[in-house]
């Protein structure tokens, strides 16, 4: 037996009730339209009686033989068992008939008023209650039968409904512990690949100022800090993101000279908005390591504003001539995935690489 869902249960103890009641119903409204009607209690058990042959056969087809269809989809040994199961309700329905004189197919025979005619129709209905089979199926047992093939088939789509549904909130879940896990991973790849351009930025600067480099070291603890405990995080409040920004371009103006022109806006104070950690500084370290040059002037512009339920984020930087390194890399291309995984639809990336000026438009709804 397959476990059901207390709703489907409830759906059909509704249905149930309905009908055990349906004659009940019937009986007070004919007794409201006729006072001498009398209440017969021997015609709501007759129906009943009727309406348990269902239910007991209702029971068996809701739990041993739908599941074999819908839930381990052996069809041909549910139909076996479904055709065996009303072929023996029709034998019984035929067997356990009430006893009748003839068919009520036939009308009555009219009444004959001559001795002979009567013994003649008498002879002729005797010999016809003698030929006739002792099993033979009606109008109502024909009835009966399509009732309970009716019956069986709002059980399938009810079970069918109720499987449905049961299968998409489990395909919705498996989505989602699946979008956890591609944000985990990505999550694991962006942390290495921001100590990784660190580090080399400190190993630079070891080579400029030494006891610059050491400072340094310090702050880039306190980021180490907020990498390891705020960016397991689902969200983050924007001024903690804000700050990290700050802490790590303050890091990053140490290494280059009054050639670089960085200018950063971001609000000083913030809504009370979350954002998913380590969000933007992939756009702002990929603006460092590819436009910045040494031999010609450059520039990196950050700004940040929060519009509505809306950051609106933009990160300019001009474009550096180099050939032999890599542009590009993980850090944007996982940025991107995340933004598809946490947003689908639900935001604006606007990249324009042009001849000298790389910028970054992002739009992203604020939680």
């Amino acid at each position: 037996m397959h476990k059901q869902s207390k709703y489907e249960n409830m759906a059909y103890l509704v249905l149930w009730s309905l009908l055990f009641a349906a004659p009940l119903l019937s009986l007070f409204v004919r007794m409201a339209g006729d006072s001498d009607l009398p209440f017969n209690w021997q015609e709501i058990f007759m129906v009943w009686g009727y309406l348990g042959i269902f239910l007991v056969l209702f029971l068996i087809h809701n739990f041993i033989l739908a599941p074999l269809l819908i839930y381990r989809n052996k069809r041909w040994l549910y139909a076996v068992l479904t055709v065996c199961m009303i072929g023996i309700f029709a034998f019984y329905q035929c067997s356990h008939r009430p006893p009748m004189k003839r068919d009520f197919n036939h009308e009555p025979p009219p009444f004959e008023h001559h001795e002979q005619g009567f013994k003649k129709h008498h002879h002729d209905e005797h010999r016809h209650h003698r030929r006739r089979p002792p099993v033979f199926i009606g109008e109502r047992d024909i009835i009966h039968i399509v009732i309970l093939v009716l019956i069986c088939g709002m059980n399938l789509g009810v079970k069918y409904y109720f499987k449905s549904r049961d299968d998409q909130k489990k395909l919705l879940r498996l989505e989602k512990e699946n979008l956890e896990q591609q944000l985990e991973y990505l999550k694991y790849q962006i942390n290495p690949h921001f100590f990784m351009n660190t580090l080399n930025n400190i190993h630079a600067l070891v080579d400029i100022d030494a006891e610059r480099a050491k400072s340094t070291i310090l702050e880039l603890s306190k980021m180490m800090r907020y990498v390891l405990y705020e960016g397991d995080k689902k969200g983050v409040p924007l001024t903690r993101e804000f700050d990290f920004i700050r802490n790590y371009i303050t890091l990053m103006r140490l290494r280059y000279t009054d050639k670089v022109q960085i200018r950063i806006d971001l609000p000083s104070q913030a809504p009370d908005r979350l954002i998913p950690p380590l969000m933007l500084i992939t756009f702002i370290e990929n603006a460092f390591k590819h436009g910045i040059s040494y031999q010609h002037d450059s520039f990196i512009e950050v700004k940040a504003e929060v519009r509505g339920d809306e950051l609106h984020f933009v990160c300019r930087n001009s474009k550096a001539e180099k050939s032999n390194e890599e542009k590009g890399g993980v850090g944007l291309a996982n940025v991107t995935k995340r933004l598809k995984l946490l947003y689908d639809n639900d935001y604006t990336l606007k990249i324009q690489d042009e001849t000298d000026v790389y910028n970054v438009q992002l739009i992203i709804p604020l939680s």
